[in-house]
């Protein structure tokens, strides 16, 4: 590979070069692009964070999605601790917590590999999981990773054990929770990592990592001693940290590391079969980077760069040693890549080693940048700068900001009682004034103020069953008030909570001039929805606005309904359905909450229209526009035409309708209330099949 390095070819490569940056702009992001998905997760996370109290959990997005990746099926990793748990490193440091109220583990890192530790309960714990967890051993009781592992995967029933997580699958997507612990205190055995720190990352970023310390996750070392109860040592937001402070060039030579990996590496191969991993991928970026083997990170030069980190990986493999950044005495490649996979490994590598550059000309056209390449390579006299090449369209930009808005993870979990007691309205009302948010958070915090809003809206009216006259008028005013105050902050469909609300409070005219306004805003051609867009009519209509007045003229979303609070009392089954399967959102298209609205609203009074809502829900759905339902949705789709044919007394449609929901996938993990539902129509008319 050496050979790239000769002078008549140079300036070949270094168009190569460019146009391998081009293509991973348009694969991993641009640099716009990956800051705004990293300035989303940071708010969202802020927020959630900041209205958990000591008795409750934390949690924070890691892995790929976290650093600014949303490569085509990479799972979502997320880890997630106690908050009134810390560990300790020594006894010396219990001073800094209260006892009463936290209780300490202290780490016993004697008899356990590098990188690895027990953790010693030093008080008894009063949660039953801990509890359930820990083993005896020399007159202590260790908290057991494995034990742990077993006690929360079981507590969540749709969750299997995936290394030292809790994995479970939202539709097509699959999400990680490793189980942890937190500690406020930096490892003794990850000290050198701070001597090393000369020339990256610069001295503040040092601090800042070292200051917020380290977790535990919950898997032990496959040679180690107590492989069964071990904790390893996780620098995760270590390690977010460091990716933010690269440059883009070194983080799209980490993505295309990545691609290589996933399109070419470990292709086709069983996981047992799959020795390096992304870990790795990184982790040699990070000691090229702080070795300043490369002088200069630039789109010109990215090949050279890639080549430097896959020639470290491969002088690992050789050796049989991958030192983890920042304990070095742990090494990764210990337990798997040893004996006839490690030659065989090597061998395969070499072989790509001597192919030299002709290895890597075949390796990019196998990957799926390749046709972004090609585009590029076809100006051969390159007249258009590569920022040109990597500029997003107006629409396409917003289509991607707003869909990162949206996304399932935007609260992982609401807390009741925070609503109630207006500690998210509270903590967002701090951010808002705050100098330091992007333009990026702040449509986050936008997006999270309308979901807050909404959802406190329907709790207060919970609470008001019981409430005398007066004080049930006073809390009506105000959820009316907080919801037309969420869809001033959010997007169209917001406006259809209030609908909602006015047909749960029996006010059906008013809730039909709400839909009838959201019709009218629904049906204009250029707005967005999910991955639908017409980019020429959008840019035309609201082009140059900001996304705050884009959000409310152009932006269309999935009705969120929690599954703990109760919005209408039609859909209080498919709730209970999901709750029991451990879902905690139903997600439904906006034009099928419409219609159902509409349809509940006129049988009251107007029959006729009635069925004509009712024909236009159906041939919606029996047309199967996946640009209005995508397909994830069409569960609930079904179900709804089913509970909408079943109240206007058509049950034999009714039942065709459940059947068909049962046959799509179930995202929304309604299945148990349509059983429910389809025995229901039997019993009441046993002719009927």
């Amino acid at each position: 590979m050496d050979s790239i390095r000769n002078p008549q070819i140079t300036t070949a490569i270094e168009h190569i070069s460019e146009s391998v940056f081009v293509g991973l702009c348009h694969i991993v992001g641009t640099s716009r692009l990956v800051t705004m998905r990293r300035d989303m997760v940071d708010i969202k996370e802020m927020v959630g964070n900041q209205v958990t109290t000591s008795d409750e959990w934390s949690g924070m997005l890691s892995g790929s999605h976290r650093e600014g990746f949303r490569l085509e099926g990479s799972d979502v990793d997320y880890m997630i601790w106690p908050n009134n748990y810390r560990v300790i490193w020594k006894l010396s440091q219990t001073q800094y917590y209260n006892t009463q109220r936290q209780t300490l583990i202290l780490c016993d890192c004697s008899d356990s590999p590098p990188g690895f530790t027990l953790l010693y309960l030093l008080s008894p714990s009063m949660d039953r999981e801990i509890r359930g967890s820990c083993v005896r051993m020399n007159s202590r009781y260790y908290v057991s990773s494995s034990k742990y592992r077993q006690i929360m995967c079981s507590a969540s029933l749709d969750s299997t054990p995936h290394g030292p997580c809790a994995s479970r699958r939202i539709g097509a997507q699959e999400f990680d929770n490793a189980l942890s612990f937190v500690c406020d205190f930096w490892p003794p055995s990850a000290s050198s990592w701070i001597d090393r720190c000369h020339s990256w990352p610069q001295p503040h970023v040092a601090d800042d990592i070292v200051k917020n310390g380290c977790h535990f996750v919950a898997i032990g070392h496959k040679l180690g001693r107590h492989e069964d109860h071990e904790w390893r040592i996780s620098f995760s937001l270590a390690e977010q940290k460091l990716v933010y402070v690269m440059n883009h060039c070194q983080f799209l030579t980490y993505g295309l590391l990545k691609l290589f990996l996933t399109e070419i590496m470990n292709n086709g191969l069983d996981d047992e079969d799959k020795l390096l991993c992304s870990y790795h991928m990184k982790t040699a970026v990070f000691w090229v980077i702080q070795q300043n083997t490369i002088p200069h990170w630039c789109p010109q030069n990215l090949l050279e760069c890639f080549w430097v980190c896959f020639k470290l990986i491969l002088k690992w493999v050789y050796e049989g040693v991958c030192p983890n950044f920042f304990i070095p005495g742990n090494n990764m490649f210990l337990s798997k890549i040893h004996g006839v996979k490690q030659h065989q490994l090597f061998s395969r590598l070499y072989g790509m080693y001597e192919r030299g550059f002709e290895f890597l000309l075949h390796s990019l056209y196998s990957l799926s940048i390749r046709s972004c390449i090609i585009d590029f390579l076809q100006n051969p006299e390159n007249s258009i700068g590569i920022e040109d090449y990597t500029l997003i369209s107006e629409a396409d930009f917003d289509r991607l900001l707003f869909g990162e808005t949206l996304r399932y993870y935007l609260i992982q979990k609401l807390d009741i009682q925070s609503c109630i007691r207006f500690r998210y309205l509270q903590t967002i009302e701090q951010m808002i004034e705050s100098p330091i948010l992007t333009q990026y958070q702040v449509v986050m915090l936008q997006n999270i103020t309308a979901f807050v809003l909404q959802s406190t809206a329907f709790i207060l009216h919970m609470g008001t069953y019981t409430l005398q006259n007066k004080l049930r008028y006073r809390a009506d005013k105000i959820s009316c008030y907080m919801l037309k105050l969420a869809a001033k902050f959010g997007c169209i469909t917001d406006m259809l909570y209030i609908a909602m609300y006015y047909y749960k409070t029996l006010r059906y005219k008013e809730a039909l001039s709400i839909i009838e306004i959201t019709k009218v805003k629904l049906a204009q051609p250029y707005v967005m929805y999910h991955d639908y867009l017409n980019t020429e009519m959008y840019t035309e209509a609201v082009g140059g606005q900001s996304w705050s007045a884009k959000m409310r003229q152009a932006l269309a979303s999935d009705i969120r309904l929690d599954i703990r609070i109760h919005y209408i009392i039609e859909l209080i089954p498919e709730q209970q359905s999901a709750l029991q399967n451990t879902c905690r959102t139903l997600y439904i298209p906006p034009y099928i909450l419409l219609y159902m609205l509409e349809i509940l609203c006129y049988r009251q009074e107007n029959t006729m229209r009635a069925q004509t809502a009712l024909d236009n829900l159906q041939t919606l759905i029996d047309f199967e526009q996946r640009q209005l339902i995508p397909t994830i949705n069409r569960d609930i789709s079904w179900q709804i035409l089913g509970i909408c044919q079943q109240v206007t007394g058509n049950l034999q449609a009714a039942l065709y309708s459940y059947q068909q929901s049962l046959k799509q996938e179930p995202f929304n993990k309604i299945q148990t209330a349509t059983g429910m539902r389809i025995q229901e129509i039997c019993q009441w008319n046993p002719s009927i099949t």
